[in-house]
């Protein structure tokens, strides 16, 4: 008998061997073989589990340069793939070197020094590409509370009027799956699929596994030889859900545990939390009362609150919900596609100690026949301003929470999720407005034969209170410790100053305390505190003179917050609080935060905004000689720039923004600036003009310039009319900042996650955090562009310069 034949088999018991009830589990598997055949697998399985002393030395077997990976008392030198093959390996034997590891770590590198002979460089080996941008999925996280089953089986693929497609399932549950097929399947991504599971078929009969069931395609990755499908189940009775449940309860703790979703959000939370300090737009939240849409939320950044501050009058009062008038939103959503819907005008007039606003909508100038009026007349003011407005509607269906791990609640608070079911839209308020562009509306002069008189009819009318809530984005680290409730009396001194109090609530790295008399402290230096009752219930520790820095006082310095001051050596008053409070935890109320819910709200209505972004945010890795542009954040809807990009590059999820960045252009317009700005500076942007073109085969011709390279304003013009007689034209806004450092606290359970099933990728992940240096974003303005040119309206050519 030949162990070949039961090679599956073999790969199926292996991550068992290290079970407590591998023998049971082995009799199970084992059933229908023969009693030499269960010796023969038995044997051969003791032997790749048996540890082994060889060291794995591929300095001078490997084109790749090697590095040292210590392992126990071992050291080996591997070279990237090898060392990836061999944590995986490891993981397979609880983190232990054997002899399966050894082999498995050899054959992989011989079979890819194989494929380096037989075919060239493998794909994933080519020098990359260097204007080649890699997807990561924004704001649309396929998130399982659902155990998953890691289980290879054979499947079939088809979709109406496509061939049918062989591939095997990588892992199941009751509500997805991933897949594994070949590269060249021809399926439409964004249609469902049919998928049989061919053995389960064989083995349980349910109608709908010998008809296959439909799954929606969530995700797609590739190689030169396959491609990887992440789906959700949106077909199926319940006798398979209950019959898939019971498959996967039974089998459970049979299988590695796949971290693949888990990855997926992480990472894209974490570019998240680079992009969202700068988001220069201002997000706004509809609901409909009384059958009309109102504005009641408001989500503030850091760097968007100007465009809040912009609506404000004399009397500290937003007028931006008389902009954004019921009337107006209900153009807007009875006519999404409409785009004049999307375009607002806004100036001020000062009298008598009051601010008035004037604004219009593009559809309301054309209607009323002022454009040329109002753009000459409102365009004469400083406090002239070009807003675009993006909308989408909320799919309830979806969670309203961005990450959750195998078990988590799948909800936020009752509060929070009445709350959020209760918004129909998200809205982006965006700021066109330029120097440069206001020249553009005030040349609409010359053809411009209105009275001033007529714009009377765009006076917005006061609004005298403004009940929208304003909630900000949460980027401060989120409190990793929980606070207690305990009082008891403390000592302060900070040079001469010397006073007494009580603390409120503790935490073991922090205190909040209530002074006997207001006191200013120095917030640069320490202070010094005791604990005097304490001490008399201590007599092997010193608590007293325990160096602390003040956080923030409040009531004129009578409540201060204050933590330890963490050195080299252990903090003797966090140690003995943390002993305090963990043989005390049944006795001590614990805290909640009063602004919780808000918090909660906040991170919801986040996780709402990004899930359809109209710009397209890109992240600047640093590497080795310099910087690349590495990463576009992309959602799950389409969009007209990540297309453009897309369609020159050869895989999924790849764009090729040569155009944008060839001849210098890297360096002069992202590189050099960015590394001049530092992170709290906000974004910068500059504009550039697109011409697409489709040449024969379907493929596409990006010609990226800027205005002033173009020349003057006939040049720019005739730009714009040739692009339009070639293909088509399009205007592009790119914002560009310098990267904060990575906010690894808000994906510390994620990372964690990671960490217990595949260190090495956690590693990876946060190393890639640390090396983004810069962040920005894609905004098409080519509708708002096009008014910059009076005579291409005149002339009616370029307006319609989306069609196509």
């Amino acid at each position: 008998m030949s162990l070949d034949q039961h090679s599956a088999l073999i790969e199926q018991l292996k991550p068992l061997l290290m079970e407590p009830d591998f023998q049971e589990l082995f009799e199970s598997l084992t059933t229908d073989e023969s009693n030499s055949t269960r010796f023969l697998l038995k044997m051969e399985l003791n032997r790749i589990s048996s540890l082994c002393t060889r060291i794995i030395d591929l300095r001078h077997r490997s084109e790749l340069p090697c590095k040292a990976l210590i392992h126990g008392k071992q050291q080996h030198f591997l070279d990237d793939p090898a060392q990836e093959s061999f944590l995986e390996s490891v993981a397979l034997y609880r983190n232990q070197y054997t002899l399966g590891v050894y082999e498995n770590v050899i054959e992989a590198h011989k079979l890819r020094k194989l494929k380096l002979r037989d075919g060239g460089k493998a794909q994933d080996e080519r020098p990359a590409t260097p204007y080649m941008a890699q997807g990561v999925v924004l704001g649309s996280y396929f998130n399982r509370s659902e155990e998953r089953m890691n289980y290879s089986i054979r499947i079939s693929v088809l979709q109406p009027n496509r061939a049918e497609v062989q591939g095997i399932s990588l892992d199941l549950s009751v509500g997805g799956a991933r897949i594994r097929l070949p590269l060249k399947h021809h399926f439409e991504l964004g249609k469902p699929i049919r998928l049989k599971l061919l053995e389960l078929g064989e083995e349980y009969y349910y109608e709908d596994l010998q008809q296959g069931v439909d799954y929606e395609i969530v995700d797609t990755q590739t190689s030169n030889e396959y491609c990887w499908m992440r789906l959700k189940r949106v077909g199926g009775s319940d006798a398979l859900s209950k019959m898939l449940s019971n498959l996967i309860r039974g089998y459970k703790f049979r299988y590695k545990v796949d971290i693949n979703d888990v990855l997926v959000a992480a990472t894209g939370l974490g570019f998240e939390r680079h992009y969202l300090p700068h988001l220069p737009h201002l997000p706004l939240y509809l609901e409909s009362i009384e059958a009309k849409y109102q504005i009641t939320h408001k989500l503030l950044s850091r760097d968007n609150q100007q465009l809040e501050y912009y609506f404000q009058d004399e009397q500290d009062v937003s007028q931006l919900s008389a902009m954004l008038s019921p009337s107006r939103l209900k153009a807007l959503l009875d006519e999404p596609e409409n785009k004049d819907h999307q375009l607002f005008f806004c100036f001020t007039f000062h009298t008598q100690g009051g601010i008035y606003f004037y604004s219009a909508t593009l559809a309301e100038l054309k209607q009323k026949d002022l454009l040329a009026l109002f753009f000459s007349f409102g365009a004469s003011k400083p406090s002239w301003r070009v807003f675009k407005l993006a909308h989408n509607k909320i799919d309830h269906a979806k969670s309203y929470k961005a990450s959750m791990l195998p078990g988590d609640d799948t909800n936020y608070s009752a509060l929070t999720e009445a709350q959020l079911k209760r918004f129909t839209h998200v809205l982006q308020l965006m700021d066109l407005t330029t120097a440069e562009s206001q020249q553009g509306y005030l040349s609409w002069g010359s053809i411009c034969n209105s009275k001033a008189n007529e714009l009377k009819i765009f006076g917005q009318k006061k609004v005298k209170s403004n009940p929208v809530t304003l909630l900000s984005l949460q980027f401060s680290e989120r409190r990793n410790e929980a606070r207690y409730s305990f009082k008891t009396q403390v000592k302060l001194s900070q040079g001469k100053l010397s006073i007494t109090g009580s603390t409120h609530d503790i935490s073991s790295k922090g205190l909040q305390l209530t002074l006997d008399d207001a006191t200013q402290f120095d917030k640069t230096l320490p202070i010094q505190l005791g604990f005097p009752k304490l001490q008399q219930l201590s007599t092997k520790v010193q608590l007293s003179h325990l160096p602390y820095r003040l956080i923030k006082s409040r009531k004129k310095g009578g409540i201060v917050h204050l933590a330890a001051v963490m050195g080299h050596t252990p903090h003797v008053g966090v140690e003995f609080i943390n002993k305090l409070i963990i043989h005390n935890k049944d006795k001590l109320d614990k805290i909640i935060e009063a602004n919780s819910e808000k918090k909660e709200l906040a991170d919801g209505l986040k996780n709402l905004l990004m899930r359809h972004l109209d710009s397209v945010p890109y992240f600047i890795e640093k590497t080795q000689k310099s910087a690349k542009l590495s990463m576009i954040g992309v959602g799950t809807h389409k969009n007209v720039i990540t297309d453009i990009f897309a369609a020159s590059a050869s895989q999924s999820l790849e764009y090729n923004l040569e155009s944008l960045l060839k001849d210098g252009h890297f360096k002069r317009d992202f590189i050099d600036p960015i590394r001049a700005l530092k992170p709290q500076d906000g974004l910068e942007y500059f504009e550039t003009y697109l011409q697409i073109s489709r040449q024969s085969q379907g493929k596409v011709r990006v010609k990226c310039i800027s205005p002033n390279e173009i020349g003057d304003l006939d040049a720019r013009q005739h730009f714009i009319y040739q692009s339009n007689n070639v293909g088509r034209f399009m205007a592009l806004r790119i914002y560009r900042g310098a990267a904060g450092k990575p906010d690894l606290n808000y994906i510390r359970r994620e990372m964690e996650y990671i960490g217990i099933h595949a260190p090495h990728k956690a590693r990876k992940l946060e190393e890639l955090m640390w090396r983004i240096i810069g962040v920005g974003e894609l905004l098409d303005i080519t509708e708002e562009v096009l008014l910059r040119y009076p005579q291409l309206y005149v002339t009616g050519s370029g307006i319609t310069a989306d069609a196509g």
